[in-house]
């Protein structure tokens, strides 16, 4: 199948792209560069701009009439960020995807996979699972683009008859095992992303965001879910909403992470045993628009898409310290 990638050359994107290809699919790629990398891509038909760019649609889809997917990765994914871009973060996740959807809609596509959001949920105690029945309470304007695009997207299949699946993402990590594409940001939010960058200067000190939480040791509870394993996800999912079994003029949610609860304090521990590295760890403020966090139940993704998790939490810190080593290398 050829399947239009937006936001392909990102790190979840050119993963997913990878996957594809290895999978006998072929991806065009659209992606405004802001945040992706284009050397992730170098291999596969890409267009620069924006998502909402009808008349850079329109070139795409002349040169490219038989794309017959859209997988729709593009957004700002940064929470703290969208505590004060809020505007911003609503135009590009709500408004700009609507557009897309409308157009590629009226152009016969009637086939999506929307990258969504765990960071929807109501936040617990990490104590359970979360099926995707379970209360939803963003607490960001990312969560909350994401959520409302949900309902966008739900309105549109139904008014045009298209399939569509929402995965919402727990917390990704690792890389991509060949080392063609990984986590890029030099100032990265997210834990692993911090904890990486003082590997690469061999040491220093890592601040835990809170440990007052509702937890077994009051850190945060996350569900980190390799990123490779988030790509066969996609593929999975890509294989359900073509299939004769999806109903029409739907969409499907489907949650995706590796089923386990891991806290923050475990995840750091986890990676000074991977490294061994002189790192110290301190207990700072909680950061705006930060949750208790939850693990996910992945029943409805392993029922209908037949899908289940085989990389490990040490897996992922191994892949992404190898890919940290690796980028470096090319910059």
């Amino acid at each position: 199948m050829k399947i239009l990638v937006t936001g392909g050359a990102g790190y979840i994107g050119s993963t997913v792209v990878s996957a594809l290809v290895e999978a006998g699919h072929v991806p065009i790629v659209l992606d405004s560069l802001i945040q992706g990398q284009s050397e992730f891509v170098s291999h596969h038909p890409l267009y620069i701009g924006d998502i909402a760019d009808t008349a850079l649609l329109e070139v795409l889809f002349s040169d490219h009439p038989d794309i017959t997917v859209l997988m729709h990765f593009a957004a700002l994914i940064d929470v703290e960020e969208s505590m004060r871009l809020r505007f911003v973060y609503y135009s590009e996740n709500l408004f700009k995807a609507a557009t897309l959807i409308d157009w590629v809609q009226k152009r016969g596509i009637k086939n999506v996979i929307f990258s969504s959001t765990a960071a929807v949920y109501e936040s617990g105690s990490g104590s359970t699972g979360l099926t995707e029945e379970a209360s939803v309470q963003p607490l960001s304007p990312y969560a909350r683009s994401k959520l409302m695009f949900e309902s966008v997207l739900r309105d549109m299949c139904i008014e045009a008859g298209t399939s569509a699946v929402a995965l919402r993402y727990f917390n990704p990590i690792g890389a991509d095992p060949a080392m063609r594409s990984g986590p890029y940001k030099t100032d990265p939010s997210h834990i692993l992303g911090k904890l990486t960058a003082l590997a690469a200067k061999d040491g220093g000190e890592f601040v835990i965001n809170g440990n007052d939480y509702p937890t077994r040791d009051g850190t945060p509870v996350r569900d980190y879910i390799h990123v490779w394993d988030l790509a066969q996800a996609h593929l999975a999912a890509l294989m359900y909403v073509t299939g004769a079994e999806q109903p029409r003029g739907d969409l499907t949610i489907i949650n995706v992470g590796s089923g386990s609860g891991v806290t923050v304090r475990e995840c750091v521990d986890a990676f000074l045993m991977v490294t061994e590295l002189p790192i110290q760890v301190r207990v700072g403020e909680r950061r705006a628009g930060d949750t208790a966090g939850a693990y996910a139940d992945t029943s409805r993704a392993r029922d209908l898409l037949g899908w289940q998790p085989k990389l490990t939490l040490e897996q992922g810190i191994r892949d992404a310290l190898t890919w940290q080593h690796s980028w470096k290398q090319r910059e």
